[in-house]
């Protein structure tokens, strides 16, 4: 992940020097789990596809992913202070130049992800899951609904489940997607949507838990649920329950890996987000 992380870098270092250029690539080069890229990389394994043939595309993931959390940070949204160890953004700069910042790494995701293959005829499928899912009908409603239920004293955990997919799954099921258009395996995309949308369930439930029982500066951003009045699942449920039904959510992903021809690389990711503590 060294490799891509400089690759990523590299990338950002050819726009034109700016404020904006400089908060992409402090927001970018600021670590993170790197979960997207890590996902796309083991189900081209999966495939038997070097990583390698994936650089550019997961580089345009996680663009997408930091825009997002650029934003989730900034005061009209989350207002949080921290993230990834360090100043958000906004903190950082200022909130008009992590505007920017995030719509500069969306733009330059879309251009990463027109050139991702050799195939045009692939990087129009790809462009188009990228929009799908990081659009309206994807991780920008699972977003707006997720500020429409802090409005809320309570919500259903079907309404939960709903903002997971949307806000969390939808971006962790892209690089499934992708990879099984990458390896010509349109009759995988069913299996791959039905496990990034329970691994992004269970991801979101293992945050919502780890906001309340784990410090900022353990975590290494801001535990702003409460003080935002989030609706999650920790919440809802307690802690308890949530502990129970995250580990649930576990074993159905594990269990959804077993269909897999080849689940060696994607359980190991599985069972790193087992133990994760931030």
């Amino acid at each position: 992940m060294n490799n891509f992380d400089e690759l990523c870098t590299a990338f950002l270092e050819q726009i034109k020097p700016s404020a904006v250029k400089d908060a992409m690539l402090y927001s970018f080069s600021a670590g993170g789990k790197r979960l997207r890229p890590k996902l796309l990389f083991a189900a081209l394994e999966s495939y038997g596809i070097c990583a390698e043939s994936g650089l550019r595309l997961a580089a345009a993931i996680e663009m997408i992913h930091t825009y997002s959390l650029i934003h989730d940070d900034l005061p009209a949204m989350d207002n949080d202070d921290l993230r990834r160890g360090k100043p958000t953004c906004h903190k950082q700069f200022d909130e008009a130049t992590a505007i920017l910042a995030g719509d500069g790494l969306l733009t330059e995701a879309f251009y990463y992800g027109a050139t991702a293959t050799a195939d045009p005829a692939k990087n129009v499928r790809i462009v188009c899951a990228m929009a799908k899912a990081a659009g309206a009908n994807g991780m920008i409603l699972g977003q707006a609904l997720d500020l429409e239920a802090e409005k809320k004293t309570a919500c259903a955990l079907s309404e939960l489940a709903v903002i997971h997919q949307a806000k969390t799954g939808e971006l962790l099921t892209l690089p499934l997607i992708c990879a099984a258009i990458i390896a010509d395996r349109d009759e995988d995309i069913e299996a791959w949507q039905t496990f990034g949308a329970k691994l992004g369930y269970y991801f979101q439930i293992q945050d919502d838990i780890l906001d309340l029982s784990v410090s900022s500066e353990e975590l290494g951003k801001s535990t702003s649920d409460l003080h935002n009045h989030k609706q999650t699942m920790a919440t809802c449920l307690g802690i308890d329950e949530a502990k129970k039904l995250a580990e649930a959510c576990y074993e159905e992903l594990n269990q959804l890996c077993d269909k897999l021809s080849q689940p060696e690389p994607i359980r190991a990711i599985l069972l790193t987000l087992h133990h994760r503590r931030r």
